[in-house]
């Protein structure tokens, strides 16, 4: 498995890369996994020598948001609960920018635009998230950076909230599912695409937002692995 990567770290933040196929917090499902929160805590003693069991900063090893298993990039990690306060409430202010790339069926049109709908967890399927009248407002811009003539787009995608699955659930909902989403491209579909990848082709790519210490706006980015590059070009043949 590819080794968890850091981008940055100073005494506040630490910025990891991750590869698809780890897990980013610990849960019962994942005991016989090491998850990203295994390696924080084995790297640094601070989080695994809890000094309060029910404070979130320690339940979670720091790690200010997700991204899924499969999906590779850039993950946000504080080093102490003043920093983690900070980050969490620029999430929920909308000040931090995240910028995916995903690999997408069809060609997309127009080939620039906004998908603002719903997403909520499907009521007879709690693995799932839909597009839902009851769910969580959600909103995703994208645009194109490349079409093939298969016809798959690769499209960079922005989204202003932070819905779980909902990159994935606004692109299947304007019948462009991502590239191998075992999930939301239908099981043929997902089943036809692993032929040629193994795991999602969803890229968290780049992060903006504001140091916790010096209030100064920085950014980091995390180029497309090996595998997806490889799929890219693949499928240009």
């Amino acid at each position: 498995m590819t080794p968890i990567k850091i981008i940055f770290e100073d005494d506040d933040i630490l910025v990891l890369d991750k590869p698809a196929g780890i897990t980013v917090n610990r849960s019962n499902t994942t005991t016989h996994e090491q998850t990203v929160q295994d390696f924080i805590e084995k790297r640094y003693k601070s989080f695994s020598q809890k000094q309060n069991e029910t404070e979130d900063f320690y339940l979670r090893a720091g790690i200010v948001h997700r991204i899924d298993k499969e999906t590779s990039g850039i993950l946000l990690v504080a080093k102490n609960i003043d920093s983690f306060k900070n980050l969490q409430a620029q999430f929920k202010e909308r000040k931090v920018n995240k910028v995916y790339i995903a690999l997408v069926h069809g060609h997309v049109i127009p080939n620039e635009g906004e998908i603002s709908v719903p997403v909520g967890r499907l009521p007879w399927n709690r693995e799932r998230f839909g597009v839902l009248a009851g769910g969580r407002q959600a909103q995703t811009f994208y645009k194109t950076l490349l079409e093939l003539d298969l016809p798959f787009t690769l499209l960079e995608l922005s989204p202003k909230t932070g819905r779980t699955h909902q990159i994935r659930v606004h692109l299947k909902y304007i019948n462009h599912p991502i590239f191998a989403d075992y999930l939301y491209g239908g099981r043929k579909t997902a089943r036809d695409d692993r032929k040629i990848l193994q795991r999602v082709f969803l890229h968290a790519s780049k992060i903006s937002f504001f140091h916790p210490k010096t209030n100064k706006e920085i950014s980091f980015t995390s180029p497309l692995p090996y595998e997806l590059t490889q799929t890219i070009e693949r499928l240009k043949h």
